[in-house]
Order: structure tokens, then sequence, then C-alpha cells
């Protein structure tokens, strides 16, 4: 307990790529440009959604709460990161490597499940097409994203004390850009055997239940999409869905790697730039698939740009 409570008392040290200070220069322009692409990107995810009557469908609540948390995900991290690129200071006060914990795990555990929850529309649009807007109403998806986010920031509040409070017998430097559950752990000075233990029982539900739920869903999807007559028919169903699994792809590809195996077993530098891929590159990603793959998305933006112009030429 000593050992915590001096810990608690001090700032830790985020090492990052501190040991490669050439590259911490391309890092922080290209991670820079990425930040503000990501900004930019999601933002306008969330304005077109809500904006256009057109988008305003199960599908593109659930959309904006997913770039919702793609922008609170990175902004909980890379501005952080950028500073300690920057420059020689590489410290986080106790405080924010808490906050940054929390909202990494909270945040990250919302998305598997709000993925989840995307597959379940996409299965009940193209399995129940004409029950979609009975089912999917707008009390069932407020609840199902209520879920998602409570049990997220319920993950988080079991993790992130169980984490911070382990001794680390005066340690501070936390090898990684930022305050990340597995980096904290390996600080420890004790045996971690029943955290990661704790850690993969909290993953088995928070990642793979939902992980499962997604491919049962899609497999089920994939037997309508075949028993489609019309080539056209196939391919409209598939196109609907290739947005959602791409991003599943890209988050669960990551996630699964780094959190089912904390601590020791992975190794360190590989899991930094995992991280760092899964922290600002997916973020960015995620808007470009939904709209350059989305006809009603692209059709909504060339109305909110171009609509006084097509008012008056109407």
């Amino acid at each position: 307990m000593d050992g915590a409570n001096e810990s608690a008392q001090e700032n830790f040290i985020l090492l990052g790529f501190s040991d490669r200070p050439h590259l911490e220069r391309i890092l922080f322009v290209v991670i820079l440009i990425a930040y503000l692409l990501t900004l930019v990107g999601n933002t306008t995810i969330i304005l077109v959604s809500r904006l256009d009557p057109h988008l305003h469908s199960p599908m593109y609540f659930f959309l904006t709460h997913l770039s919702i948390l793609d922008l609170s995900f990175t902004t909980s991290s890379i501005p952080q990161l950028l500073y300690n690129l920057s420059g020689h200071d590489k410290t986080i006060s106790y405080t924010g490597c808490a906050i940054q914990l929390f909202l990494f795990l909270a945040l990250g555990s919302v998305e598997c499940l709000l993925l989840a929850v995307m597959a379940y529309d996409r299965f009940v649009a193209i399995c129940k097409p004409l029950h979609y807007m009975v089912v999917m109403n707008p009390r069932l998806c407020v609840v199902l994203v209520s879920v998602a986010w409570s049990c997220g920031v319920a993950n988080s509040l079991t993790m992130s004390p169980v984490t911070l409070h382990l001794p680390r017998c005066g340690r501070r430097s936390v090898d990684h850009f930022l305050c990340e559950m597995p980096a904290l752990i390996r600080m420890a000075c004790v045996d971690t055997a029943a955290v990661e233990g704790t850690v993969f029982v909290l993953a088995v539900g928070i990642v793979l239940l939902p992980l499962a739920f997604i491919l049962v869903s899609y497999g089920y999807i994939v037997k309508s999409v075949l028993q489609i007559k019309s080539t056209a028919g196939r391919h409209k169903a598939g196109k609907t869905c290739s947005s959602h699994l791409t991003v599943v792809s890209l988050f669960y590809g990551n996630i699964i790697y780094m959190y089912m195996q904390p601590g020791n077993s992975s190794a360190q530098d590989q899991g930094k730039f995992l991280t760092l891929f899964y922290n600002i590159v997916t973020p960015l990603l995620n808007p470009l698939i939904y709209t350059l793959r989305n006809k009603d998305v692209k059709g909504s933006l060339r109305r909110l740009l171009h609509g006084d112009r097509e008012v008056r030429q109407e």
C-alpha cells in the first residue's frame, strides 16, 4: 500500500518512442495531420446524420454514436502524445494518467458492444426487411446504445482502479505513449496473474462475446443474401454490410491482439504501433469507409453543400 500511495503522488513518464528521436519528428507530423482529418471526418458524419432528414434511421443513429466514440477516443490520448512528441517533457500527472486509462478502457469497450448492435441492425435489415422499422424502433435503438455505454463504463470502472492500485515500488516510467492497461500491469512489482486472469475474463465478455454475436449475425445475413435470386439484389445487400464488416475487421483485429494477452506476453514495440494504429488510423478510416461506400451519405453531403444552389435551380 505504501508503494501504491507513493506512486499516486507522482507523475508518470510516458517513454513512448523516445528511444527513436528521429522517428518522433516524423510521427508528430503524421499524427497531427491524421488527428485533424479524424476530427473533420467524424464531425462531418455526425453533422450529416443529424442535419439530413433522409438519414434519420437506426443505421445512422448508430453511426453517429460510432463517430462520437472515435472523436472521444482519439482526443483522450492523441493531444498528450503530440505534446510528448514535440519536446523533451514526457510526463503525465497521476490524475491525467487515471483519466486516460479510464477513457481508453471505457470507450474501447463501448465500441466493441456498439459494433455488435450495428451487426444486429444489419441482420434485421437484411433478414427481416418488412419488419425492420417495427423491430428497430427509436426506443429499442436508444436502449441498445444505452446498454453499450453502461456496460463499457462499468467495465472501465472495474478495471481502472485495480490496474492503478497495483504496487509499482516507485516505478514511474510507462513503456508506452499512453497510460494503457497492459503497460501499467507490466510496471507492477508483484505477481499480476490474478489481475491478468480478471482482464481475460472481462475481455471474453466485452470483446469475444460481441464478436461471436457479430459472426453469427453475418452467418444468417450471408444465408439470406444467397437466397436472393437477382444479382442486383445480392450486390445491394452485400454492399449494405461491407462498410460495417470492414470497420469490424480493423477494430477487432487490433483489440484482440492487444487485450487478450496483457502483461509481458506481448512484444512491447509491436504493441505500441498496434495501439497507435487502433488509436488514430481506425478512427480516421471509419468516416472514409462509410462515406466512400455509401451513396446515401454522399448524396446527403451533396445536398447539404449545394442545397441552396439546387433550390435556386428548382
